[in-house]
C-alpha cells in the first residue's frame, strides 16, 4: 500500500477536471494550477489569473471600505448620542456598541481572508493585496494610513 493512498488526503485534488490545486509553502511566481482560497477559484489560464487578481485588487479594496465606514459609522453616531436627552444615552450607546461589535466582526473576518489571499505565497496575489490596499486608502481612506491592516 502507497503511503499516499492511506493518509487521508484525497480533499485536496477537488476540481474535477483532473487537475490538481498547486499549494506552494514558499514563494513562488508560478501560476500553474494555483487555487486561491477555494479549490473552485483556480487559474487555469492567463483570462483567469487576470480576472483573479483584479478580483482580489477588489476584494483589498473593499476592506479599506468596511473601515472607513466603521468609521463614519462611529462619528456619526458618537454625534448623535451627544444630541440625546440624557435619559436615552444608555439604550443608544447599547446600540451603538452591538453596530460597532458588528462592525468589528466583519472587518477581523475579512482580515483573516486577505491574509489567506497573502498565503497563497504567489507574488502576483500578493502584489495584487498591496495594489487593492494602495487603492482603496486612496477611495476610502478619509483618515489616518497609521492603522495596521494586520489580521486582527
Amino acid at each position: 500500500m502507497e503511503h499516499h493512498d492511506h493518509m487521508g488526503h484525497g480533499g485536496m485534488d477537488m476540481p474535477s477536471d483532473g487537475a490538481k490545486c498547486s499549494m506552494n509553502m514558499l514563494f513562488t511566481w508560478d501560476t500553474t494550477n494555483l487555487c486561491i482560497v477555494f479549490p473552485q477559484w483556480r487559474v487555469s489560464s492567463t483570462i483567469t489569473l487576470l480576472i483573479s487578481l483584479l478580483g482580489v485588487i477588489l476584494l483589498t479594496a473593499g476592506y479599506e471600505f468596511v473601515r472607513e465606514m466603521s468609521r463614519r459609522y462611529e462619528t456619526s453616531s458618537a454625534e448623535y448620542v451627544n444630541k440625546l436627552p440624557r435619559k436615552n444615552v444608555d439604550d443608544a450607546e447599547k446600540k451603538q456598541k452591538l453596530v460597532k461589535a458588528g462592525f468589528y466582526a466583519v472587518q477581523v473576518f475579512y482580515s483573516f481572508f486577505i491574509m489567506l489571499l497573502f498565503m497563497t505565497y504567489n507574488g502576483w496575489v500578493m502584489l495584487s493585496v498591496a495594489v487593492g490596499a494602495f487603492v482603496g486608502y486612496l477611495a476610502f481612506g478619509d483618515s489616518s494610513s497609521t492603522k495596521s491592516v494586520a489580521c486582527h
